[in-house]
């Protein structure tokens, strides 16, 4: 019986170098694209925090170290985002600013159709208007 090692997200997205880099550039992105407005100002001008939790949540849910659930507990992503209206033009203009972000991070076909998916399944999940 061999083990196999399971290969994650994570993993093939480069770890958490290139994974700071996607959560960064998506920041920056909704910083400045006028698209984005919507959502900016929900999040506001600072994203310093914001930042290094979307970066500790995507981190375990790619399949890399639990950092979000270490230090908050489980996600509960719907009821942490309850507070902000989010109707379908607040999910595609993070989907704009995340997608935007990926497609300047290197990584297989593969991997961007997986997570193009997952990440609109859990956009369009987050929606309450």
């Amino acid at each position: 019986m061999s083990d196999v090692l399971e290969v994650t997200p994570y993993d093939t997205l480069g770890g958490a170098a290139v994974l700071r880099q996607l959560v960064d550039r998506f920041y920056d992105i909704m910083a400045s694209d006028p698209r984005a407005a919507g959502i900016q100002a929900m999040h506001g001008k600072d994203t310093t925090l914001i930042r290094e939790k979307l970066f500790e949540f995507l981190s375990g849910w790619l399949g890399g170290p639990q950092l979000f659930i270490e230090k908050y507990g489980h996600p509960r992503l719907r009821g942490r985002h309850m507070p902000f209206a989010i109707g379908e033009s607040e999910r595609d203009q993070w989907m704009l600013c995340m997608l935007q972000a990926m497609a300047e991070i290197p990584m297989t076909e593969e991997l961007r159709n997986h997570l193009e998916e997952a990440f609109m399944k859990t956009a369009d999940f987050m929606r309450n208007h």
